[in-house]
């Protein structure tokens, strides 16, 4: 049987080697197997006939019983078409085909009687089928008697043109299983997971996600497929885990020493909230097991992480070890190496800084004090990865933003040290949990879910663009009480297709409004030089500039916490997540701090929606809830640098959270029974994770 699903799908009947080429670039199916796991993205109902008379663009599918009045073609050569004049009885309404004219002509004839099936469309005033679906009363009928309900499939304009629709598709998975007559197919989970958990089989499933005999079978066959899916995704991280847990052992952080605990009494800025607590804990704990930690820290925007940071750092430091920390860009880690200098002021603890930017100079000089230990935490970019980069003993890796670092470059990393360091990789965007189980399965998972004292939650409102001169008079009421805005534009240059606002023609207009010398503004975005960025970022957290006007560059990174308002315009072309990160640049001192969201009177429902959320509530993870739902896990940032291939068929992270903790439940069962997968029950899941292993780029026992 494994042989029938690996056979090459040419010798499939009324697929050839032309169709199989198309199938293989557009889909990437080259075999049945691989045709029997493209799965419907829509499922229709065939139990219901329109009349003509009430259909609409608005009525998206529909399906009409009738008869052809007449077959007509119209044009020459390439632009021939074919006009068939449909009637139920009552209305008519043509049916256009611009491509297959030959085989239309010879297939249906005046006089017989048809189900056509297909999108509603307007031209010149009168409604059209485009290439409908057309089936014999017979082949309809049979439909109905299964349940009515027919999968629809993605095709692409290099497919339709290969006469590959959505309909042949379904024919040639048909044909699959006619081929294998009494035979099924062979289960492929092992039969106690299939019978303890009353699923349906593989074969069964398979039959019924394509040919669904009822809604209940559809939705049994859909949570077995999906089940399947996650379930081997939770075992691969799992095993890979623990395999890390045995392998690698960890540097023993036994003491929490003088560096610590003079810290923790002289040098604490503010009291430690619950939470930075309970995860300093959890991060002690790994440290001080013996086992090689790798631990995520998530933290909504100014929840303190870089504390939670600089804690675990001196630990390392305690025990005779240095530190590191990456972060993304310059001026991200010139923040850090500002903010944990200052925080050790007065303490003997050597930090150093090492960018692109280092001078020469400057440069040997913290590369000896690397070498020779010298230089206790190392605060960087890329920088730090480079060969003339010796440590003399690292302990412990903090990186920032990680999903902004490729797993190649977090992985070499590991080569600085002669046994794997400490890993703590940190986030400001918020992960939901359904996915964080999933990418970060294989990592254990700390979460700062509180405010530190004395921070106000940012007040944010929505106002349409007619409303911008008020806005202005509210941001030179913050300046005249010696506060600083942020002004955020989503484009450089106008562009011709879009009439969004853009930061150059904005810029111009605000220098109007905030005349120097009474105001001074600056401007950021991603075409300027680093150098020329950085000095913009630098006058305006020294508060040599009233006003930052800047893109999305400013996500991540400068931290001024006199800066109370944070304006957004053409807020409705940026994510949830991104809004969120740009509303946590403000909020980060004492004072009340604004954010105002800028949209036209245009606003589609999605578009509304997350005005409303962003409105409604600054809790991070409940944002990152509803972005997920909204956009899917593909455009969430991060998921490409994760690590993890993950390519999923059927499941979806933002809808099957309780299937993804089910399945990771489950695995978490057979691996607490038979860690390696040997005993012969398992043999199934073994091999089919040793083919994973096989196929993809092991970074499980990467950050």
């Amino acid at each position: 049987m494994p042989d029938f699903l690996e056979k090459e799908i040419t010798y499939l009947p009324g697929v050839g080697p032309k169709k199989a080429d198309v199938l293989k670039k557009e889909l990437n199916v080259s075999s049945y197997g691989d045709l029997l796991y493209c799965f419907p993205y829509r499922y229709i109902d065939r139990s219901k006939f329109y009349r003509i008379r009430d259909v609409s663009p608005a009525s998206m599918y529909v399906q009409i019983r009738g008869i052809i009045l007449k077959v007509n073609t119209q044009g020459e050569g390439r632009k021939q078409r074919v006009v068939i004049l449909f009637s139920d009885g009552e209305s008519t309404i043509e049916l256009l085909f611009f491509k297959g004219v030959k085989y239309i002509l010879e297939k249906y004839k005046p006089g017989h009687e048809y189900v056509v099936f297909g999108k509603v469309s307007e031209f010149n005033g009168q409604y059209n089928l485009v290439h409908p679906d057309m089936e014999t009363i017979n082949e309809a009928m049979s439909k109905q008697a299964l349940g009515g309900v027919q999968g629809m499939y993605n095709t692409s304009e290099k497919m339709k043109n290969a006469f590959l629709t959505s309909r042949v598709l379904q024919k040639f998975i048909s044909e699959i299983f006619n081929s294998l007559g009494e035979v099924r197919i062979p289960e492929s989970l092992p039969s106690y997971i299939v019978e303890q958990h009353h699923m349906m089989s593989r074969h069964d499933a398979l039959k019924n996600v394509h040919f669904p005999q009822t809604p209940d079978a559809l939705r049994l066959a859909q949570f077995r497929l999906k089940f399947e899916e996650l379930f081997v995704i939770q075992l691969n991280m799992l095993r890979q885990r623990n395999y890390r847990r045995l392998r690698f052992v960890g540097f023993k952080f036994t003491k929490i020493g003088d560096t610590f605990n003079s810290f923790y009494k002289h040098n604490l800025p503010f009291e430690l909230t619950n939470a930075q607590k309970k995860v300093i804990k959890e991060i002690y704990g790994d440290l001080s097991s013996g086992k090689q930690m790798n631990r995520l820290l998530q933290g909504d925007v100014g929840s303190g992480k870089t504390m939670v940071a600089l804690m675990s750092m001196l630990m390392a430091l305690d025990n005779g070890f240095q530190a590191s920390m990456m972060a993304p860009t310059e001026i991200l880690a010139q923040q850090h190496f500002s903010s944990i200098s200052q925080m050790l002021g007065g303490m003997d603890v050597r930090v150093a800084l090492l960018t692109g930017s280092s001078k020469k100079k400057e440069r040997e000089a913290i590369l000896q004090g690397v070498r020779d230990g010298s230089v206790q935490i190392l605060i960087g970019t890329h920088a730090l990865l480079e060969d003339d980069v010796v440590f003399s003993r690292l302990g412990l890796v903090v990186i920032d933003e990680q999903h902004r670092f490729g797993v190649a470059q977090r992985a070499k990393l590991w080569g600085k040290s002669e046994q794997p360091p400490h890993v703590l990789v940190m986030t400001a965007t918020p992960i939901p949990r359904t996915l964080a189980m999933t990418l970060y399965g294989d990592l254990d998972v700390s979460v700062i879910d509180e405010l530190p004292p004395g921070r106000k939650p940012v007040q944010t409102i929505h106002r349409l663009d007619n409303a911008r001169g008020m806005l202005y008079d509210f941001i030179k009421k913050q300046i005249a009480l010696g506060r600083q805005a942020y002004i955020v534009y989503p484009m450089i240059q106008e562009s011709e297709r879009s009439d969004y606002a853009n930061i150059e023609a904005g810029y111009e207009s605000l220098q109007q409004v905030f005349p120097e010398p009474q105001y001074h503004l600056g401007m950021v975005h991603g075409k300027m030089k680093p150098e020329e960025k950085d000095a913009q970022m630098r006058q305006f957290a020294a508060g040599e500039l009233n006003i930052l006007v800047a893109t999305t560059v400013i996500e991540v990174g400068v931290n001024v916490p006199n800066a109370s308002v944070m304006l957004i315009e053409s807020a409705e072309r940026f994510g949830l997540s991104q809004l969120h990160q740009l509303r946590g640049r403000v909020g980060r001192g004492a004072d009340q701090s604004y954010c105002m969201l800028v949209t036209s009177p245009k606003l589609s429902s999605e578009g509304r929606q997350r005005m409303e959320v962003m409105t409604r509530t600054n809790n991070g993870f409940e944002i990152s809830e509803v972005d997920l739902k909204m956009r899917g896990p593909g455009d969430l940032e991060g998921t490409q640098q994760s690590g993890v291939a993950i390519s999923l068929k059927i499941a979806n992270l933002a809808t099957d959270g309780q299937i993804i903790q089910f399945a990771r439940e489950v695995a978490e069962t057979v691996l607490d029974e038979d860690p390696d997968l040997l005993e012969e029950k398992n043999i199934l899941l073994n091999q089919r994770l040793d083919r994973m292993a096989r196929e993809t780029k092991n970074w499980g026992v990467i950050s």
